[in-house]
């Protein structure tokens, strides 16, 4: 492939990438916060599990800086999870447990790099739609407000969440900030990372997630909105998007559901 196809590739990831993965605000602050919602802190913070390690790093942004009155890491085992443990075993320098669950290996990660913790570990989801279903049961039963939440997830699931809540949750306030951005440009090898954030994808897997999304999103008989599934709240895609999962398509596919982590 040519330098002026593997640009070409590399913008359509981008675009896709910055639709996915969206930040609502520009720095992780009751400033920021205060200026676009006039609120100082939110109900709720949220970090999902099928992040990659940046994650936590953003997590203990917002906890150092009291950005909720509530803290909550959710995340059981999904197709992401075990990636999750090796990173995170290379991470802490250490073994971590073959059966850990997404929760609390980022809540092990919060306490051994920063000195601090969840209020709460959701512990038996398993992909995006129950990881917002068990949070809402979570949330009922501790009797938590939850008229505002800051959602953290990966940036290639972060758009499919919050669409996720508003289907399941309805009204209220969802403060997206995806757990990382990065830009792809091309190279004589192919596609490459500017910069590479933490536990980041090999470039494949990054792509697959991102197509995978992109088909979900879709308000269509294959996507998972009301004229589908029926799993999400209806978003809106760019025709920009559009196009660009429609050229993508044509030298990756579309990641199906697995389904051992499928379950409602």
């Amino acid at each position: 492939m040519g330098p002026e196809e593997t640009a070409k590739l590399a913008k359509a990831v981008n675009i896709l990438g910055n639709f996915c993965g969206p930040r609502d605000i520009d720095k992780l602050t009751t400033a920021a916060l205060e200026d676009k919602y006039h609120i100082p802190r939110v109900d709720v913070a949220v970090l999902f599990g099928g992040s990659i390690l940046a994650g936590g790093e953003v997590f203990a942004e917002i906890l150092k800086n009291q950005l909720a009155e509530k803290y909550i890491i959710v995340g059981g085992a999904g197709h992401t999870t075990e990636t999750l443990r090796k990173k995170m075993a290379a991470c802490l320098g250490r073994d971590v447990s073959s059966d850990a669950c997404e929760a609390e290996l980022f809540n092990e990660y919060l306490q051994e790099k920063h000195g601090l913790s969840a209020d709460y570990l959701e512990k038996e989801s398993t992909n995006c739609g129950n990881n917002i279903t068990f949070l809402l049961s979570l949330l009922e039963k501790e009797k938590l407000p939850h008229d505002s939440v800051l959602m953290v997830q990966d940036a290639t699931m972060q758009r499919r969440m919050e669409a996720g809540w508003r289907h399941h949750a309805g009204a209220g306030l969802v403060v997206n900030y995806a757990a990382y951005k990065v830009k792809v440009t091309g190279s004589e090898k192919g596609l490459v990372y500017e910069e590479e954030p933490a536990g980041m994808w090999i470039m494949d897997r990054y792509v697959d997630l991102l197509m995978g999304d992109a088909q979900r999103l879709q308000d269509t008989p294959d996507g998972y909105g009301p004229k589908g599934k029926n799993f999400i709240a209806h978003v809106d895609m760019p025709p920009m998007v559009r196009e660009a999962f429609l050229y993508l398509q044509k030298f990756y596919g579309v990641r199906k559901a697995n389904p051992a982590y499928a379950k409602p």
